[in-house]
Formats: structure tokens, C-alpha cells, sequence
């Protein structure tokens, strides 16, 4: 898939904030369990600090959250910079309760780490990190300037120097933690959510030139019939009646246009699929359909067909599923992309499965990636030097990721691996993709090709 797709697939990640009414509830849960925290301090612990000033904390964000639930649509999906301050709101307002209610020396002070957790989900790394930042500033602060929290005696509640110190410690390691993991994870969720897209647009696009392709090789071959008919009429007419000047040209024009029409009606159709005939086609030929666009491209492409049953000349007639043409083509083309000049696309078949390899003479896969191969949005393959290999494209991490998928859809299993000199024999080590079909998921009726296939039906059914 070329790279302005793949852009497209971040840019729509990205347009899609978080809804407003998410993180307003959250404010609503955070408003009652500090407000709960509240009334349990002074009745049931009877600590004492400034009421007043935390009641007009908490009123606050009371007052933002209906703001933000009357005024403002709960459709609204917020975007970068308005998703950034209210977080950013959340962590002030905060940092104001806990500087009113002991600071650092108050358990509910790692709560701070929630509003960083929430941002690295979903906001960009420029506004975690700002985030991030602040919250360790309001923690940094907190252990310096924060009004005493007391008991009635008159007693202080505070931590000894070192645990205070342990304390904020904790806070900027969790800071820190929760932020790259949860991040990492998020950032992983959406990748193989844009891949998984990637593949269904792909093979929406097959499967949309195939049925295309279909119709119009139905309606050629539906149509030949009668075009032959009137060609061949036409030709009658045209010897019986050559000495009449006008009606003979009238004729050459007739068989001329059913001509005409033959020929566009078959060229059209060049790609199609001759309606039932070809839902199935010999395993070779699929092969070569999917390796069409790539075989002019200053590659030899080689096409080795094998059997290991007792009946060699009986190919695999497999069916012509677009995800299966789909995947192939993405194989082959990655192989044509990092040949030195050859690729060989070997098959074989048994009477249980059918094997396909797709072995190329270049640089192989590295080592340090093999392992990984078949994930969404691995960019490279040869190192700084793929770029330059593959003009174009920026790494077929994606397009191996959509051939795997799409394949093992079918039932394939798909492995990766090098070896050397398997194609030209100059001891180059090339790359080898192993696709391995049980026979009964590509060729579920097990008649290898010889049996019926009943009447044509309207496309579609």
C-alpha cells in the first residue's frame, strides 16, 4: 500500500478525539469521590483544614462540568488542543486541593498521576510530555508549599523528610512509567487497528475489480453468442447481395461494428473472470494473475510448478478469492521490489496441501526483524539502504501485514525465512516467503478441477 495511504490511516486516527461527555463523566466520578474523601475527613477523622476553600475547589469543576453538559453537544469529539486543557484544568484543580489539604503528606496525592495516564491514550507525545511535565512541577511544588492538614489537638499530620522524599520519588517514577506504558500499549492498538483497516480496504478494492472484472467477462461471453450470429448473417447477406452498391455498404458497416464491438468487449474483459468458469482456475494461473502487474518491472519472475501426488498433471483448480490474489500480489511484489534480478515463485501440491514459495535472489530479511515480520508498520527491511532499494514506497511492513492476514484468512499459514543461493546460485542469500494451503480450504470440492460447474447464474448469487 503506497505511503499516502498509510498517512491517511494516522490522520484519521487522529481526527477521531476522545468525546467530550468521557471525560466529563470521569470528572463527575472525580468530583464525587473527592467529595466523599471530603466528608470523611472531617466527620468520621475530624482532620481539619480550610472547608471553605476546598468546597470552592471542588465547585469549581461542578460549575465546568455543567458548563460543559448544557452548553456544549455530548456528540462533540474534542480535538487535540481543547482535550489538552481540560486534562490540564483537571490536574490545577488538583493541585489546588491538595495544596489546601496537606500536600504531599496527603495520600490522595497520587491521583496526580491520573490525568497524565488519561492523555498518553489518545493525545499526541508533545502534549503527554507537557502534561507529564507539569504534573511532576505541581508534585515538586506540593512538597515544598501546601497548607498544614491537622487534627482537632492541634497536631500536624506529616511525613518525616525521607518518606516525603520517597513519596514524590514514587510520583515522578509513576509519572514516568504510566506515561510510556500506557502509551506503548495505546500506541500498539492503534496501529494494528489502521492495519486491520488497511486490509479490509484492500481487499474491498480487490473484491470490487473482481466482481467488475466479472461482469464485464460475463457479458463478453454472454454476448459472443449473438454477435457471432449477426456476423455471420451479415456476411451472407453481404455475398448474396455484393451488386447492390448501398446495401452492401450498409453491410460491411454492420459486420464491421460487431467486429468492433468484439474487440472492445474482449478487451475490456481482459482481466475479468469469465463468470463461472473462472471462480476457480488452475493454481498456476492464479499464480501468474497475481504476479501480472509485477512482471515487467526489470525482474525475471519464474514460474515453477511441482507435484508431489500420483497424479503430477492434475494442477489444484483452487479458487479465485480476491484476498488470495490480493495477498500474492503483495508477496510477489515485495520479492520483485528487493530482487537483484530474479524471483522464483515455486508451487507444489499434495493430495492433502498445496505449497507455495516465493524465494527471492537479494539481501534476505535481517535477522533482527525476521522474527517480527507479518506485524503492521515494520518500515524496513534491508536497513537505511531500502529506500533507495524500493524508490517510492516507505517499507512493506504494512503490505506484508495485509498479505499475511488476507492469506491466512484463506486458511494459508504464512512463514518467513533466508536462505542462500536458492535462485541464482551465486551464494546470495535470498528471501523466502512460505505460503501453505490445507487442499480443502482452496479446493473444498476435491474433484481437482473435473467436475461440473453447473449453469450461469446472475452475478451476484
Amino acid at each position: 500500500m503506497a505511503a499516502s495511504e498509510i498517512d491517511a490511516f494516522h490522520d484519521r486516527a487522529r481526527s477521531h478525539w476522545v468525546r467530550l461527555r468521557t471525560l466529563v463523566v470521569l470528572r463527575w466520578f472525580a468530583i464525587a469521590g473527592q467529595t466523599a474523601a471530603i466528608l470523611a475527613a472531617v466527620f468520621l477523622f475530624d482532620l481539619t483544614f480550610n472547608v471553605g476553600m476546598v468546597s470552592l475547589a471542588i465547585g469549581v469543576s461542578v460549575l465546568a462540568n455543567l458548563f460543559s453538559t448544557f452548553l456544549i453537544p455530548e456528540s462533540k469529539r474534542l480535538s487535540e488542543v481543547e482535550a489538552l486543557l481540560m486534562l490540564l484544568f483537571d490536574l490545577m484543580q488538583l493541585g489546588l486541593l491538595l495544596t489546601l489539604t496537606g500536600g504531599l503528606n496527603n495520600p490522595f496525592a497520587l491521583l496526580i498521576l491520573a490525568p497524565v495516564t488519561i492523555a498518553a491514550t489518545f493525545l499526541h507525545l508533545r502534549s503527554t510530555l507537557f502534561l507529564a511535565a507539569t504534573s511532576v512541577i505541581i508534585a515538586t511544588l506540593l512538597g515544598w508549599f501546601h497548607l498544614p492538614l491537622g487534627l482537632e489537638d492541634g497536631s500536624i499530620i506529616a511525613m518525616p523528610p525521607i518518606s516525603l522524599f520517597g513519596f514524590w520519588v514514587a510520583i515522578v517514577i509513576g509519572v514516568g512509567f504510566l506515561t510510556l506504558y500506557a502509551r506503548q500499549v495505546t500506541g500498539e492498538l492503534h496501529a494494528m487497528g489502521d492495519a486491520l483497516f488497511a486490509v479490509q480496504t484492500a481487499l474491498a478494492r480487490e473484491q470490487k475489480l473482481t466482481d467488475l472484472g466479472g461482469v464485464v467477462a460475463a457479458a463478453a461471453h454472454e454476448l459472443g453468442t449473438p454477435l457471432a450470429t449477426i456476423k455471420l448473417v451479415s456476411s451472407e447477406l453481404l455475398r448474396e447481395h455484393n451488386d447492390t452498391s448501398d446495401l452492401a455498404e450498409d453491410l460491411r458497416l454492420i459486420a464491421e461494428q460487431t467486429d468492433r464491438c468484439r474487440d472492445i468487449l474482449r478487451s475490456m474483459g481482459q482481466a475479468g473472470k469469465e463468470d463461472r468458469h473462472l471462480l476457480r482456475a488452475p493454481l498456476e494461473a492464479v499464480l501468474k494473475e497475481a504476479a501480472e502487474p509485477h512482471l515487467r518491472r526489470g525482474k525475471s519472475v519464474n514460474f515453477k510448478v511441482s507435484a508431489e501426488t500420483e497424479f503430477p498433471n492434475h494442477q489444484p483448480v483452487i479458487q479465485r478469492r480476491p484476498e488470495i490474489i490480493h495477498g500474492l500480489r503483495n508477496l510477489i511484489q515485495n520479492a520483485v521490489d528487493f530482487a537483484a534480478s530474479t524471483v522464483q515463485v515455486e508451487s507444489t501440491w499434495t493430495g492433502d496441501k498445496v505449497i507455495l514459495r516465493i524465494v527471492d535472489d537479494g539481501m534476505g530479511f535481517p535477522p533482527s526483524v525476521l522474527g517480527r515480520l507479518g506485524n503492521p508498520f515494520l518500515r524496513r527491511r534491508t536497513g537505511t539502504d531500502s529506500r533507495t532499494a524500493r524508490p517510492g514506497y516507505e517499507g512493506m511492513g504494512l503490505g506484508l501485514f495485509i498479505a499475511k492476514t488476507l492469506l491466512e484468512r484463506s486458511g494459508a499459514k504464512v512463514s518467513f525465512s533466508n536462505g542462500g543461493g536458492k535462485v541464482t546460485g551465486t551464494g546470495a542469500t535470498g528471501a523466502i516467503v512460505t505460503v501453505e494451503w490445507p487442499r480443502d480450504a482452496v479446493d473444498p470440492s476435491q474433484d481437482r478441477g473435473f467436475g461440473p460447474l453447473g449453469n450461469n447464474a446472475p452475478f451476484g448469487s
